[in-house]
C-alpha cells in the first residue's frame, strides 16, 4: 500500500463524509478513520461505527484500546467490514484517553502494546500499523523511543507513524499537545536510519509540498493532519507534485462531485451541515472564501430531508464560488 502521503485520523473531523470529500481531491493520499475505540465497537453498533463508502479507499481503521482479546476482534471485524489496513492509537494525550487506558500512555508499558499487536495480527491478514509520539512527559530521550520501537518491531509490525512531539499526560489539553512540545523531526529520521527494515511515516507540523517533499528524502512518508482539514484543496497539490497525477478536479467540479452523495444520504437520514461542515476550507485563500464559509454556515443546518428545499440549497451552493470570483 501506498503510504508515501496520509491524512491523519483527528477526532470530529475524519469521518465518512470527510473522506468521501477528500478523495474527490486527491486518489492516492491514504485516508484514515477517526480513532475508534475497540470496546466500543466490541459493545455498540457496528455498522454504523466502521460502515463507509468504497470510494473512499484506501482507506486505513484507527483504534484505540488496551485489550489484546478486544483489539483482536476490533480488527478482525474491521478487515471484514473492506478497510485496507489497521492502526493502533499510541498518541493520543487527553485524559479521557488517559483515564481508559489507550494512546499516549501506553507508551509507559511496550510490553502489553506488544501483546495487543501480536493478538491484532493473528486475526488478520491486512496490515497492522502503529502512530506514536517520540515520548511523552520527561521521557523524550532517542535511546528509550529506539527501546520502545525494538520491542514493537519483535511483533512483525513494520510500519511506524511517529508524531514529532512527546505527549504532556494530564499537562496539556489534546489542542496543547500539537503545538507547545516541540518537533523533534532529527529522532525521527535516525529511527529510519537505524531501523532501514521498517517504513517510517513522519507527522507533525508539516503545512506544505515542498515540506513533504523535503522529509521524503530521510523518511518513507509523510501524514499530514489540521492543516488538510482547514486548507483540503492542498491536497490537489500533493497528488500534482508527489504523485504526478495531473487529472485533477477543480474546486467547482468537486462541489458537482459531492452533489449527489449529499442528496443520497440526505435521504439516508444524514443532515447536510454532517456533509458540508467538511467542505468550509476547501476555498481557503482563494477570493470570495470568507463569503463561501459564511453562506455555508448560514444554510447547512437543514434538519429535514425536504429533497426540494436541499435541490435549492446545492444550487445556491454549486453556484456560489463563480458568483463571487472564487478560484
Amino acid at each position: 500500500m501506498n503510504r508515501k502521503v496520509s491524512v491523519a485520523p483527528m477526532m470530529d473531523c475524519t469521518d465518512k463524509h470527510e473522506r468521501y470529500f477528500l478523495r474527490l481531491i486527491s486518489k492516492n493520499v491514504l485516508l484514515y478513520t477517526e480513532m475508534i475505540v475497540s470496546e466500543a465497537i466490541d459493545r455498540g453498533d457496528k455498522k454504523k461505527l466502521l460502515s463507509f463508502n468504497t470510494e473512499e479507499k484506501p482507506v486505513a481503521l484507527q483504534l484505540g484500546g488496551s485489550s489484546p482479546k478486544l483489539l483482536a476482534q476490533a480488527s478482525k471485524i474491521g478487515e471484514e467490514f473492506g478497510y485496507d489496513e489497521i492502526n493502533l492509537n499510541l498518541g493520543c494525550p487527553s485524559r479521557k484517553v488517559e483515564k481508559n487506558k489507550f494512546g499516549a500512555c501506553l507508551m509507559k508499558e511496550p510490553d502489553l502494546v506488544a501483546d495487543c499487536l501480536s493478538a491484532m495480527q493473528s486475526q488478520i491478514k491486512i496490515p497492522v500499523t502503529v502512530k506514536t509520539r517520540i515520548g511523552y512527559d520527561n521521557v523524550e530521550d532517542y535511546e528509550s523511543l529506539y527501546n520502545f520501537i525494538k520491542i514493537l518491531k519483535s511483533t512483525g509490525v513494520k510500519t511506524f507513524i511517529i508524531h514529532s512531539r512527546k505527549a504532556m499526560l494530564g499537562k496539556f489539553t489534546p489542542k496543547q499537545n500539537l503545538n507547545i512540545p516541540p518537533l523533534k523531526y532529527e529522532m525521527v529520521y535516525n529511527l529510519k536510519k537505524d531501523f532501514k527494515d521498517l517504513e517510517i511515516i513522519i507527522n507533525g507540523g508539516i503545512t506544505s509540498t515542498e515540506q513533504i517533499k523535503s522529509h521524503l528524502k530521510k523518511v518513507d512518508g509523510v501524514m499530514i493532519g489540521r492543516f488538510a482539514y482547514h486548507s483540503p484543496y492542498m491536497l490537489a497539490e500533493i497528488e500534482k507534485e508527489i504523485f504526478k497525477n495531473d487529472n485533477i478536479l477543480s474546486r467547482e467540479s468537486i462541489i458537482e462531485k459531492l452533489i449527489p452523495y449529499v442528496k443520497t444520504e440526505i435521504k439516508k437520514g444524514t443532515r447536510i451541515n454532517q456533509i458540508m461542515r467538511h467542505t468550509l476550507g476547501l476555498f481557503h485563500g482563494q477570493v470570495g472564501s470568507s463569503f463561501w464559509k459564511r453562506y455555508l454556515s448560514e444554510n447547512m443546518c437543514v434538519r429535514d430531508a425536504d429533497i426540494k428545499k436541499i435541490d435549492h440549497i446545492m444550487d445556491k451552493v454549486r453556484l456560489a464560488p463563480q458568483a463571487h470570483s472564487v478560484g
